[in-house]
């Protein structure tokens, strides 16, 4: 087993502050042996009623500091409540705010008695620091909830999709962490200091999406008849929009690329976000479904093998 030594450093205030604390112990009890019992007792009334009277002033300070503590936090509740301020960020200043106002008022109850505050002061400070080095991870996770109930990347019923690949709708926010549900109904909990130095995809932020399909059809296809037949998939579609219902742009079907084995062309639509998936899917089976029957088929890869005999 390894043993540390221990190592103290003693200051010279220390020996005097030690010094004077064994001088005035002396003094104290010489002056009880060497005193009469009829003149100690009115001393110590004396020094008695004037403790009682620094405890009262004591008590009497701690009760109103507590009554205006509480009025600050009534105060505050109210600000929050008009402004609509998140729950979390509101519920956190009002504890944050009660506990500083009440250890300062604890530390002046406590000097109005006489005791020497300093000590207490260092001892809170340095039992700060310790709890901080040891939460630190709590610490970030709790700055990344501040992060994200101020600035609002996203809200409760949002689905987004997180740098880690996790995605899902947005269940509950609060200071540490952020819940989401996914697609088939898992609950997963992340860390608001993940959450907060990451990237997040929003896909319920905006209220329109563009949904996209790339289309490959056979060589040879004539382009106007494929393009003809795509637009009559589009316009049968109720839930696409239009720029005359607020779309950034219409539809649009253009060759997007010649490829190795096919001509691909590309749809670009804008529905509302709620709509993405089911017109997605729906529109996918339309083309699978009616291309065929116009005669516009789709490509296989293919390969084409020359076989040469040498006599």
């Amino acid at each position: 087993m390894t043993r540390f030594p221990l190592q103290v450093t003693v200051t010279p205030e220390d020996t005097a502050a030690v010094s004077h604390f064994e001088s005035s112990a002396r003094e104290a009890i010489e002056h009880i042996a060497t005193t009469p019992l009829e003149q100690l007792l009115p001393e110590l009334a004396e020094s008695a009623i004037r403790f009682g009277i620094k405890v009262l002033i004591a008590l009497l300070i701690y009760f109103i500091g507590a009554w205006v503590i509480k009025k600050i936090r009534g105060v505050l509740r109210r600000i929050f409540e008009r402004r609509k301020t998140e729950k979390a960020i509101a519920s956190f200043v009002e504890s944050l705010t009660s506990i500083s106002l009440t250890i300062i008022l604890v530390i002046i109850t406590v000097g109005t008695l006489g005791v020497n505050t300093t000590s207490l002061a260092a001892l809170l400070a340095a039992g700060g620091m310790a709890i901080g080095m040891a939460l630190s991870g709590t610490v970030q996770n709790f700055a990344g909830g501040i992060m994200i109930l101020v600035f609002k990347p996203f809200k409760a019923g949002d689905f987004i999709e997180t740098e880690n690949g996790y995605s899902g709708t947005v269940s509950d926010v609060n200071i540490f962490s952020t819940k989401l549900t996914t697609t088939d109904n898992k609950i997963i909990v992340i860390p608001n200091g993940t959450l907060s130095n990451g990237t997040i995809k929003n896909y319920s932020q905006n209220t329109m999406r563009r949904v996209e399909w790339l289309v490959g059809v056979e060589y040879g296809t004539d382009s106007g008849k494929v393009k003809a037949a795509l637009g009559e998939i589009v316009s049968a579609e109720k839930r696409v929009l239009y720029i005359g219902s607020g779309a950034p742009a219409d539809p649009l079907i253009e060759v997007n690329a010649l490829q190795d084995s096919a001509v691909q062309y590309v749809v670009r639509v804008w529905v509302k976000s709620e709509d993405y998936w089911d017109v997605f899917y729906c529109l996918n089976e339309k083309i699978y479904t009616e291309l065929p029957q116009k005669e516009i088929g789709f490509p296989f890869p293919q390969m084409d093998v020359h076989i040469t005999r040498e006599d």
